[in-house]
C-alpha cells in the first residue's frame, strides 16, 4: 500500500513538528497573551517520531522537513536530524527555523547531514523585527543566515509573510537582496490560522506583490519548476544570483499538487495545513499498536485528504489550531 489519496496525488513529503515551543511571538503566528504549551510527556519522543518515519517510508515517504514551533529550541535536535538522515529510504531532510539559534548550530547541523534550510525573516529593520516578533534578535538571525551560507548550506530559502501596513514597504528591499545572495526569497500570503489578532484585511496577495516588485525592481523572469520544488512559483530578475518566489495559498490554491502529510508535536497526523481534521497517532503508538495498525492510520489520513482547502481570500473562515503547534 502507498500513500495515494482519493484524487490520485502521491504523498511523499512528511512535515514533522518536533515542538510547539518557540522563542518568538510573531504577530501572525502566536497571540501575545500567554499561550499554554504542551506538557513534555504529551510531545512525541524522538524515538517515537523515528518509528513513525520508518513506517511512512514503507508507504512512500521519501522527504522529511523538521519544523516547530522553533525546532532548534528542542534539545538533541541535531542528533535527531542525523538519525532521520540514516533512515533507509529518506532522500531529503530539511529544516524550517526562525534563525535565532542558527548561528551556533550550523556546524552541528551540517555534521548531521542537513543541506537545505528555510529561515523566516519578515523585515530587514531591527526595530520592526522586534515589533513583529516581540524579541530584539534581528542581528542574531542575519548572522545565522550568513554563517549557513558561508558553510555551504544550499539552497537557503528566506520566507517572508507579506502583511499590509507592516512590511509592504520592504518587499522591494528584500527582493533586491537576490542580486547579492544566491538565496530563494519567498513571499508568502498570510493564512488565517489560530487566534493571532491578524485578519484577512492585513493580507497582501501575490498579484499585488508581483506588481510592486515588477514596478520597483524589474521584470520577473519565470524559473522552470522542478519536481523537487514546493508550492512556490519561482522567478528571478535579470542579473540576479538568487530568486524570488510566491506562495499563494489564499489567492491561488495549489492544492492539486499537494504531496504532504503533517505530524504535530502532539502526535496528530494532518493531511492539510488549512484544516483542523486530524488522526491520532500518539495514543495507538503508545498503546502498543502494530506497525500495520499505525500504517492504516496513515492510509486513512491520505484517503480523507480533500481536493482543496476551504479557505480563500474572500472568506472569513479560520483554522483554530495554532501554526506553532501544527508546524506550517
Amino acid at each position: 500500500m502507498k500513500l495515494i489519496d482519493a484524487h490520485n496525488r502521491r504523498l511523499n513529503y512528511f512535515r514533522i513538528s518536533i515542538t510547539d515551543r518557540c522563542n518568538l511571538r510573531c504577530q501572525y503566528c502566536s497571540p501575545r497573551h500567554h499561550t499554554p504549551m504542551l506538557a513534555h510527556e504529551d510531545i512525541l519522543r524522538y524515538e517515537e517520531i523515528l518509528h513513525l518515519i520508518r513506517i511512512s517510508v514503507r508507504l512512500g515517504i521519501s522527504k522529511v522537513r523538521i519544523t516547530g514551533g522553533e525546532p532548534l529550541t528542542r534539545k538533541g535536535v541535531c542528533e535527531f536530524i542525523r538519525a532521520v538522515n540514516q533512515v533507509e529510504g529518506i532522500r531529503d531532510v530539511s529544516l524550517t527555523t526562525n534563525g535565532v539559534l542558527l548561528k551556533n548550530r550550523v556546524d552541528a547541523l551540517i555534521i548531521a547531514g542537513l543541506r537545505r534550510i528555510n529561515i523566516s525573516l519578515d523585515t530587514l529593520n531591527p526595530e520592526k523585527f522586534k515589533i513583529i516578533t516581540g524579541v530584539d534578535a534581528f542581528d542574531q538571525v542575519w548572522e545565522g543566515i550568513l554563517k549557513a551560507y558561508q558553510a555551504g548550506i544550499s539552497p537557503i530559502k528566506i520566507n517572508t509573510v507579506a502583511l499590509r501596513h507592516v512590511n509592504e514597504n520592504e518587499l522591494e528591499d528584500i527582493a533586491r537582496l537576490s542580486f547579492t545572495y544566491p538565496f530563494h526569497f519567498r513571499f508568502i500570503e498570510y493564512m488565517p490560522i489560530g487566534i493571532t489578532g491578524k485578519g484577512l484585511s492585513d493580507s497582501l496577495y501575490t498579484p499585488e506583490i508581483k506588481q510592486i516588485l515588477a514596478d520597483r525592481v524589474g521584470r520577473l523572469i519565470p524559473v522552470e519548476h522542478q519536481n523537487s520544488d514546493g508550492p512556490a512559483d519561482r522567478f528571478r530578475f535579470e542579473g540576479a544570483v538568487g530568486e524570488v518566489g510566491f506562495i499563494s495559498a489564499m489567492s491561488h490554491h495549489f492544492c492539486h499538487t499537494c504531496n504532504r502529510l503533517r505530524l504535530t508535536a502532539s502526535g496528530q497526523l494532518r493531511s492539510c495545513l488549512l484544516s483542523d481534521h486530524q488522526q491520532d497517532l500518539k495514543t495507538p503508538l503508545r498503546s502498543g499498536a502494530s506497525d500495520e495498525a499505525l500504517a492504516a492510520i496513515f492510509l486513512k489520513a491520505a484517503s480523507l485528504k480533500g481536493i482543496q482547502h476551504s479557505l480563500a481570500a474572500d472568506t472569513p473562515v479560520q483554522v483554530s489550531s495554532r501554526m506553532s503547534s501544527i508546524g506550517g
